[in-house]
């Protein structure tokens, strides 16, 4: 995601912010386990669900 600083002078410096990623440890149906990358909300989200 890309936005804007602003100063009090309204100078306007471009500012990205990048996702929270986590690499976690999946298991899956079949007894395998699978690392993936995946975002702290989405994360919390999972947890939520499960």
């Amino acid at each position: 995601m890309v936005g804007n600083n602003v100063s009090h002078a309204n100078n306007k410096t471009k500012k990205r912010s990048l996702p929270n990623l986590r690499r976690i440890k999946i298991k899956l149906e079949d007894g395998t386990s699978v690392r993936v990358r995946v975002a702290a909300s989405t994360l919390r989200t999972m947890r939520k669900k499960s």
